[in-house]
């Protein structure tokens, strides 16, 4: 790589990526972690930062993050939703979705926590998750399920919002 070229690359934009799965019970509740390194006591859904580093794609850093996190090994299903989130101090966070389908109640029985991130697990109704999530992640999770229950594709997002209703879109 030219000096030149490695120059420019440094020079632009940085983002950081993650990717997450929304499991789900029979009954429709969704699977919830409630992670130790967080300040603000939200929880979230299993997953995580995109390894882009060393090759890692969005559907396998989702993957291996709900393996490590929570031990289950489940190929993602259909991308549900893209979410563009910002926040301060920090650069903007390209969010990946995917549905982790419905699990049965031996793959629910066999969760195990990655214990140096995750205190606990949880179950949850959609519509009482903006009590743990944080309100983003909430708009996330029920513009996923909507796009699920439709059968429209990914939601395109940003902050937990659909990207058309954006200032400036």
């Amino acid at each position: 790589m030219s000096t030149d070229f490695a120059a420019y690359i440094a020079g632009l934009p940085k983002i950081i990526s993650g990717a997450n799965t929304l499991f789900r019970a029979a009954d429709g509740r969704i699977l919830i972690v409630e992670p130790n390194y967080r300040d603000d006591g939200t929880w979230t859904l299993p997953g995580g930062t995109i390894e882009s580093d060393i090759g890692e794609t969005p559907r396998q850093a989702a993957r291996r993050e709900s393996a490590e996190e929570i031990g289950l090994d489940i190929a993602p299903g259909v991308l549900l939703a893209v979410d563009w989130v910002t926040g301060p101090g920090r650069p903007a966070l390209q969010s990946y979705l995917y549905d982790g389908g419905v699990l049965t109640e031996e793959q629910l029985a066999a969760v195990r926590l990655q214990e140096e991130e995750l205190d606990s697990w949880l179950l949850v109704r959609p519509e009482e998750a903006a009590r743990y999530l944080s309100p983003g992640a909430n708009r996330r999770v029920l513009a996923a399920l909507a796009a699920l229950t439709a059968g429209t594709g990914p939601a395109e997002l940003v902050n937990g919002s659909p990207a058309e209703s954006a200032p400036g879109v």
